[in-house]
């Protein structure tokens, strides 16, 4: 009889060996099954929250808001205090509803006393002069309307037909002139400065030489309440010195990307981080406007900084 060489098989042994690499199996296919049940849940909670962030930021681009403020200054006329003033920045040639019509359905809800356009209503990079012109020949319908030219409007070959467009439309043009308005027989002037893109290099020009000698000639009586339109806001020093009263501004598009307890992140012609991108600014008797606007341009979105019509409410400060 032969002996085996093999120790003898343990059945028992062989059983929980067994039950243990099932276990171990099962602890496996659980712990990929929970990884796998993570990761699904996390992608949805990522596309749901990407979701509700484009929606936002559509939300924030194309739903408009009125700014209201209230001008406090004893040099405002008793005739003046009430005076209602809406401003429309930068437009770009957007287009809020069909011909603009949200747009102007809300500027007329604001009963405004005058409308101001404070440059760059068309885009130099996509020019539609016609829908610039259609705005113009709706908006005068609300209120008398004057008009200052931007950046943009500097850049295109078709200028001399808007601002043709504009006027036979009814609007005052004020591209370095000066009008008296006036109103329960008091008066104020209203002045406009013509874009310095219009004579010197737009990045690298003397904009502020610029700008001092057009506003010499048009902010000259100093003891008359004076509004000026100037669609640039880097120029507040050389408003405050000329003694404009209150000016109304555009071009930094609220600084485009706007954050929480900082402001905007960047603006032409003022870089990161904007000293003027939104608001109200006052020095030395001189309030500045600037609107955060309504139309995009190099960029095509903006993030909380929604597009806005101001208006501005004068009230005599005795």
């Amino acid at each position: 009889m032969t002996k085996s060489l093999h120790p003898p098989i343990n059945n028992t042994e062989t059983k929980h060996a067994n039950k243990a690499k099932e276990h171990k199996y099962k602890k496996i296919d659980s712990i990929k099954e929970t990884q796998m049940k993570n990761k699904k849940k996390l992608i949805g909670i990522t596309s749901i929250a990407f979701l509700l962030f484009i929606g936002w930021i559509l939300w924030g681009n194309t739903v408009l808001m009125v700014n209201e403020l209230t001008i406090k200054n004893n040099k405002i006329p008793s005739g003046f205090s009430g005076f209602r003033i809406a401003q429309i920045s930068d437009l770009h040639n957007a287009e809020f509803g069909k011909e603009n019509e949200k747009l102007l359905s809300m500027l007329k809800e604001c009963e405004p006393d005058m409308i101001l356009i404070t440059g760059d209503l068309i885009d130099s990079r996509r020019t539609d002069i016609e829908t610039g012109i259609s705005f113009a020949k709706k908006v005068v319908l609300i209120a008398p309307t004057y008009y200052v030219s931007g950046n943009h409007e500097a850049r295109i070959e078709e200028y001399e037909e808007l601002i043709t467009g504009l006027e036979n439309a009814g609007v005052h043009l004020l591209d370095n002139e000066s009008v008296m308005v006036e109103n329960s027989g008091d008066r104020i002037t209203v002045a406009g400065m013509k874009d310095p893109s219009f004579v010197t290099d737009y990045l690298f020009g003397d904009s502020k030489t610029v700008a001092e000698d057009a506003l010499t000639k048009i902010v000259s009586n100093k003891d008359i309440y004076t509004v000026l339109l100037s669609h640039r806001p880097e120029l507040f020093e050389t408003y405050v010195k000329c003694g404009a009263d209150l000016v109304f501004s555009g071009h930094a598009h609220g600084g485009q990307f706007r954050i929480p307890f900082v402001g905007g992140l960047v603006a032409p012609n003022q870089g990161l981080f904007p000293k003027y991108d939104a608001g109200i600014y006052s020095k030395d008797g001189t309030d500045m406007i600037v609107s955060r606007g309504i139309g995009n341009s190099i960029l095509p979105f903006r993030i909380n900084n929604r597009p806005e019509i101001v208006v501005v409410e004068l009230e005599n400060k005795e």
